[in-house]
C-alpha cells in the first residue's frame, strides 16, 4: 500500500516542484548579457522538447526571436498557448506575470530579451519620433520601423553585402541586437568609423548598449546578409 501511495503522490510532487516561481536571474535558460539603470538584457536558449521553469517577468520586456521556433506559452493562472514565431520577431509584452514556455520544435527557442527597468516611466512618455512605422527600400537593403509603444521605437534592418543604411540620427541611447552574425560598420558624421562601443563582428544573438546623441550610416562589410533590429530609448 505504502509502494502504491508513493506512485500516486509523485505526479503531484514534481507538478508542485515544477510550478514553482523563480525570479527570471534565476531562470537556467536565461543569461544575463547586459544590466545598466534602463534595461537588463538577457541571452535564452531552450533546448528542443526542454522547457523553462516557471519564471516572472516583473517589468514590461522585449523580445526578439532568432530563427523561425514554436513554444507552448504557459501563463500562470491562464490556459496554455501555442505560438509559431517567425525568425526577427520583435515584440513588448506588458509585464508582472510568471510563465512557463516550453520548445516543441525540432530546434531551440532562442531570444534576447529586453527587460525595461524604467517601464512605468515610459508608458507616460511623450515622446514623438521623426518617423512613424514605415517601410524603407533601400539601395541593397530595407529598413522597417516596426512599432511604437511606450516611447520605444523597434526598427529592423535587412542588408545585403555592400549596402548601406543612409545617414541618421540617435538622439538617445539604443541597443542593438544582431538576428544574424553581422559584419558592420558604423561611420559617424564628423568622426569616421566608430570604434570602442561599435564592434564590426556580432554573432547572431549578441547584443550592444550603444550612446545617443551622434548621427551616422551603417554599411553590411560582411560576405552575407545582414539583419539586425534597434531598439531605440527617449
Amino acid at each position: 500500500m505504502k509502494r502504491h501511495a508513493l506512485i500516486l503522490l509523485l505526479p503531484a510532487i514534481l507538478y508542485a516542484q515544477s510550478s514553482q516561481e523563480v525570479e527570471i536571474t534565476a531562470e537556467p535558460t536565461h543569461h544575463l548579457v547586459i544590466t545598466n539603470d534602463q534595461v537588463r538584457v538577457f541571452a535564452v536558449d531552450v533546448a528542443p522538447t526542454n522547457e523553462t521553469l516557471l519564471h516572472w517577468h516583473r517589468h514590461d520586456y522585449i523580445f526578439v526571436t532568432l530563427g523561425p521556433t514554436e513554444i507552448v506559452n504557459a501563463v500562470k493562472g491562464k490556459d496554455p498557448i501555442t505560438q509559431k514565431l517567425e525568425d526577427g520577431d520583435t515584440r513588448l509584452i506588458p509585464g508582472n506575470f510568471a510563465h512557463q514556455v516550453r520548445d516543441v520544435a525540432s530546434t531551440h527557442f532562442r531570444n534576447v530579451t529586453v527587460e525595461i527597468l524604467q517601464d512605468e516611466k515610459l508608458r507616460q512618455s511623450q515622446t514623438k519620433w521623426d518617423e512613424d512605422r514605415s517601410l524603407d527600400i533601400l539601395e541593397g537593403g530595407t529598413k522597417q520601423i516596426l512599432w511604437i509603444k511606450d516611447g520605444i521605437r523597434a526598427t529592423e534592418f535587412e542588408l545585403q553585402p555592400g549596402a548601406t543604411v543612409p545617414e541618421h540620427h540617435h538622439t538617445g541611447p539604443h541597443l542593438l541586437v544582431a538576428v544574424s552574425d553581422i559584419d558592420i560598420r558604423s561611420d559617424v558624421k564628423g568622426s569616421g568609423p566608430m570604434s570602442g562601443p561599435m564592434p564590426g563582428q556580432f554573432k547572431s544573438g549578441e547584443a550592444k548598449w550603444l550612446p545617443g546623441n551622434y548621427s551616422h550610416t551603417i554599411t553590411n562589410t560582411g560576405k552575407q546578409p545582414a539583419k539586425f533590429v534597434t531598439l531605440e530609448f527617449p
